[in-house]
């Protein structure tokens, strides 16, 4: 995804500031959309390891993308941060627009 990318989801979407330790995504549940961070660091912990995400990172793509739509890993916030959360249906809808947008979502799993 590139800089473009971003600010597409980031206008589409709603601001929303977790604490540090707040679970954003619980994996076996269902994935209504992704969020893009904004500022903050969020760890990953999924079944092939554990990674940190800082800004300009998105999360929840595996979700939205799968054929089950259900999350794949556990997300909570390291630090305070602030993200921007996105539905599935403003996803579907960028699609639609740019059929090469979900190919770029999908190559950031």
């Amino acid at each position: 995804m590139d800089e473009d990318d971003l600010r597409r989801l980031e206008d589409v979407g709603s601001r929303v500031e977790f604490p540090a330790g707040k679970v954003l995504i619980e994996r076996g549940q269902p994935g209504t959309g992704v969020y893009v961070v904004v500022k903050g660091h969020l760890v990953v912990e999924a079944p092939e390891g554990t990674r940190e995400l800082g800004p300009g990172s998105v999360v929840g793509e595996r979700a939205v993308l799968s054929a089950d739509g259900m999350r794949t890993a556990r997300v909570r916030a390291l630090s305070d941060a602030v993200v921007v959360a996105v539905e599935r249906a403003a996803i579907d809808r960028l699609g639609t627009e740019d059929p090469a947008f979900a190919e770029r979502l999908a190559r950031i799993s």
